[in-house]
């Protein structure tokens, strides 16, 4: 047992040994650079897919290994690891620290929930709503951080709310004040526990019956922590509301998730003569799906939960329940600990609108953009040209003034703070994300230059006599599977140089299977550690994994027929996916020596 305990202790360790020296008869063998990237491959591959090395780690080791066997120079490799990503992740990490700094998130994210009233399917599609947007501009992780304290306490407060008001009810039912009703309160935070609650029958009224058998539904499988079975249901929806729209409005801008910034650079690089691939045509196309995923998720997880009951949904004139009323004031008074809006809130925000319409006007496709003012210079100025020129305005933009105080008692400003400062972008600033990137543009940049690319093309043409929309399922199917257990920016950066020269062997369109494949690769619903998002909410104590299990189930399928959907609806027709272009390379018949 002693033996077993060292391997379970050092098990790390030994994964990464042994995957070394398995794999090692690869490249001894066959002795050729194909199977030296190959090797290389495998065990970048088993380390993200293990997590044996934190990932930012393993996207080090094509720095050290394609040198080592000769595939490219140390300083080819180097360049691999800063790009144009990089530039357009600065421009975007410095919005989104100003804009948590000072709260604007949070004022976003309460107008627009107190817009869509109180009534609970509606509050749910509210926080779905402004937590997509939130999204949309901010990592999924820092957006379900911020909203979820929020949601807590609106559905503590509810539970809080409707207690008081059945122990009025039973109250006035008995005819004197119920001695022994006890709500004992605790308040920690945005949590309130519920730890007593107790009625004794009073002769010649049914309150002792009721008390019974509130105390029995309360007490039969939910726990003293809610107060009925629907309490604990509501919680959990508003939880999974949040998890799933943090990740789906990820889904909506270029920017919005690193999977799609890493597949815009990786499409970019490899198809250089393609300037099809922008913020706005992005937008154009995943917003409708996005659109659609975000309300069908809803109907299914108000259904899973709560039901779905159209006729209260849609009641005019319906006096507000204790807990619309509660969940109203909750709202309100987070609302107003903001205060008025404030300088620094409006100039974040008229940044952020400035930024917005300078990726949209670029190159939008239906009319001419601000590009061609550079004619002379086509395809010099990206979106990161935006996200720079934008990001750097928030450290030369004053915030406030720094005074002093002199000998003689006079207060006097000697300097001005930024709208943010370099050390509090570095704690913004995901620099793994950045040097898992850079390692997967290496291992593309390998795989090219060794030949293994067009191996891999080669052996996976006769996949071209398969209908091409079972080549999407197929390939969709996969990278969600693998993304539920490994992380969404190594499943993509791992599959990206599978599928391209793939789509190039079968003569496809390689947007036909990257872009499905790259949405998929959010579709992490199922568990707890698929990503960020699932474990902060599951963290919050509401949920168990079959809860996550059975409504992210349900919203990957939709997630799935929705992509489908727009493959070969509204956006084959964006791109042209029906043709072969004249950016992609065709492959020849080659095999491997």
């Amino acid at each position: 047992m002693k033996f077993f305990s060292y391997i379970l202790v050092y098990r790390r360790l030994l994964l990464v040994v042994f995957s070394l020296l398995i794999l090692l008869p690869l490249p001894i063998v066959l002795c050729t650079k194909e199977a030296e990237c190959a090797y290389i491959l495998f065990v970048v591959a088993i380390f993200w897919l293990t997590e044996a090395l934190p990932l930012s780690v393993t996207a080090l080791l094509p720095a050290l290994m394609l040198p080592l066997f000769g595939i490219m120079a140390s300083k080819e490799v180097a360049s691999a690891y800063f790009k144009d990503f990089h530039l357009l992740l600065i421009g975007v990490i410095c919005l989104a620290t100003s804009i948590e700094k000072w709260n604007l998130h949070k004022r976003i994210a309460l107008r627009m929930v107190m817009m869509v009233g109180v009534n609970p399917a509606w509050l749910t599609l509210g926080f779905m709503s402004s937590t997509a947007f939130l999204s949309m501009w901010l990592s999924n992780t820092s957006t379900a951080a911020m909203v979820m304290p929020i949601v807590e306490a609106v559905a503590q407060q509810i539970i809080s709310a409707e207690a008081e008001v059945e122990a009025t009810q039973m109250t006035y039912f008995s005819g004197s004040t119920n001695q022994g009703l006890e709500i004992d309160e605790s308040v920690d935070g945005n949590e309130t526990n519920e730890k007593k609650e107790k009625t004794k029958p009073v002769p010649g009224n049914d309150s002792g019956k009721t008390s019974s058998k509130m105390e029995l539904e309360k007490n039969s499988g939910t726990g003293n922590r809610y107060r009925t079975k629907k309490d604990h249901m509501m919680c959990k929806l508003m939880c999974l509301c949040i998890a799933y729209s943090s990740t789906i409005g990820g889904l909506t801008t270029i920017t919005g998730t690193s999977t799609n910034l890493i597949f815009a650079e990786h499409f970019n690089t490899r198809y250089p003569e393609c300037h099809c691939i922008n913020f706005g045509s992005w937008f154009i196309m995943s917003f409708p799906a996005a659109v659609i995923i975000l309300l069908l998720s809803w109907v299914w997880l108000q259904w899973l939960f709560l039901g779905f009951n159209f006729k209260e949904m849609f009641k005019c004139g319906k006096t507000k329940t204790s807990r619309q009323k509660a969940c109203a004031e909750v709202i309100k008074q987070e609302y107003q600990k903001l205060g008025p809006i404030r300088y620094q809130e409006i100039v974040t925000l008229v940044l952020f609108i400035i930024m917005a319409v300078l990726w949209f006007t670029r190159e939008p496709g239906f009319v001419t953009g601000w590009s061609a003012l550079f004619s002379e210079y086509p395809g010099f100025a990206t979106d990161s040209t935006v996200a720079l020129l934008v990001g750097l305005l928030f450290f030369l933009i004053p915030a406030k003034r720094l005074t002093k105080t002199t000998p003689a008692g006079e207060t006097v400003a000697f300097d001005y703070s930024p709208l943010i400062t370099w050390k509090e972008f570095q704690s913004f600033m995901p620099w793994d994300i950045a040097i898992l990137v850079g390692g997967g543009f290496a291992l593309a940049d390998g795989c090219e230059e060794s030949g293994l690319s067009k191996w891999m093309g080669n052996k996976l043409s006769p996949l071209g006599s398969l209908p091409v929309w079972l080549i999407i399922l197929v390939s969709s199917l996969l990278v969600t599977s693998l993304t539920e257990v490994a992380s969404n920016p190594a499943t993509i950066t791992l599959i990206l140089p599978i599928l391209s020269p793939l789509a190039e062997a079968i003569h496809v369109n390689p947007l036909y299977i990257l872009l499905p494949s790259t949405l998929s690769t959010s579709f992490a619903f199922l568990l707890p550690v698929a990503n960020p998002p699932n474990a902060i909410v599951f963290s919050y104590g509401h949920l168990k994994v079959i809860d996550m299990v059975k409504a992210g189930l349900g919203i990957n399928i939709v997630g799935l027929a929705v992509v489908m959907l727009g493959m070969f609806t509204w956006i084959a027709p964006m791109f042209d996916l029906h043709t072969y272009p004249s950016w992609a390379p065709t492959i020849s018949n080659e095999t491997m020596p």
